[in-house]
């Protein structure tokens, strides 16, 4: 090789940020770089000058290895893999652990013969253990969460259970003395809180499954104006959905293939959250109508509206935005987070839109046949 090529290929090789060494096609030397020979302590032991045999270098290099690492065994095995590509992980005999890498060189189908490089790669390794370990800790964290949560959720259920039957017998005029109309204002005060912390609680028990990734969909074919209308229907039933003005209008369109019972669970947590935050002379308005191989659901109102940067944050558990914390509105904000991984799990978006102090505009967009065989949520999950 012509000086000055080798000075090229020498400089090259310095500039490589790993250990570098160039075999010949006769298992010789051709040009290793001061890296290389740093790393394992080849200075006045072994002779790297260019034509020198590698044979005598490879058990020096080999000594390294830690006893646990499984290779081919003599400098004759080793050096033969000089035709193909390969890479491996190998740990040393002082704690570092390498990657070895092995890439052939050829010219116009004559073998011209490898470049080895060997890297450290222990701060990396050191960091790839430390986040394994870290998450197994976070696992095992949100298995104590989950169960807790499932836990105390039961728990609740049953005085809850007790307090709402209670509230009925009381209010039955058939039960015994007629209540006053102040005490009946309080037995309704009670059952309205006790009505909404079973929903919190049927809420916290479906986020845990989700976290669980138990959560299944049962799928059939569903009449989206009808289920549309009952969910309407249902939400003005309540004293909340009855005291804001109301608008459904949904066109004519194909049946659409998905869970009827969890998608009217998505529309009854938007119409809830448009009553809450809608004053009694504000409007809300749901539209429905088929665009292209989708069905589009928008629930609008005339509220509080959503802060622009906040449009992504309240789809994930329990963050809320900052107005409606400061405005003294209830909530969890497990609602938007359910709703989202639910429609994600139908192969669709949920997504908020609207203008702060304005009202805020909630977009459904559904595939008609369904979820594809790979459907899974991309965006984010209860916590």
């Amino acid at each position: 090789m012509p000086s000055e090529d080798r000075d090229r290929l020498q400089a090259v090789l310095e500039a490589l940020p790993a250990g570098a060494l160039v075999q010949g096609p006769a298992d010789e030397v051709v040009a290793t770089n001061r890296r290389f020979v740093r790393m394992f302590d080849l200075e006045g032991r072994a002779d790297l000058s260019p034509g020198a045999p590698l044979r005598p270098v490879v058990p020096l290099v080999r000594a390294f290895f830690a006893s646990g690492f499984a290779g081919p065994g003599t400098p004759g095995e080793i050096l033969a893999g000089r035709h193909v590509h390969r890479t491996a992980e190998i740990p040393l005999t002082d704690g570092r652990t390498i990657r070895r890498e092995v890439e052939p060189l050829r010219r116009a189908g004559d073998h011209l013969g490898a470049l080895w490089t060997f890297q450290d790669i222990t701060d990396r390794k050191r960091r790839e253990h430390d986040l394994e370990r870290d998450n197994l800790a976070l696992t095992e964290l949100a298995r104590q969460r989950n169960a807790f949560t499932a836990a105390a959720s039961h728990e609740l259920r049953t005085p809850l259970t007790s307090i709402i039957s209670f509230c009925e017998l009381l209010a039955d005029p058939a039960a015994g003395d007629a209540l006053g109309p102040d005490q009946l204002a309080f037995l309704d005060a009670i059952r309205r809180n006790a009505d909404r912390m079973q929903r919190v609680i049927a809420d916290l028990l479906l986020t845990t499954r989700m976290r669980a990734a138990a959560l299944e969909l049962e799928f059939d074919a569903v009449d989206v104006p009808g289920m549309l209308q009952d969910a309407v229907l249902e939400r003005l039933a309540t004293p909340q959905g009855a005291a804001v003005f109301t608008v459904l209008d949904c066109a004519r369109g194909p049946v659409l293939r998905g869970d009827r019972h969890r998608l009217q669970h998505v529309l009854a947590n938007l119409l809830e959250n448009a009553a809450k935050f809608t004053p009694p002379d504000g409007r809300i308005t749901v539209t429905a109508a088929p665009r292209g191989h989708f069905w589009e659901i928008e629930v609008i109102d005339t509220g509080i509206g959503i802060p622009h940067k906040f449009r992504e944050e309240i789809f994930t558990g329990f963050v809320r935005a900052p107005n409606a914390t400061s405005g003294g509105y209830p909530g969890t904000g497990l609602g938007l987070a359910i709703s989202r991984t639910v429609v994600q799990l139908h192969g669709g978006t949920l997504t908020a839109g609207g203008t702060e102090g304005e009202g805020a505009a909630f977009l459904i967009r559904l595939p008609v046949t369904g979820p594809g065989p790979d459907t899974a949520p991309t965006g984010e999950t209860p916590p």
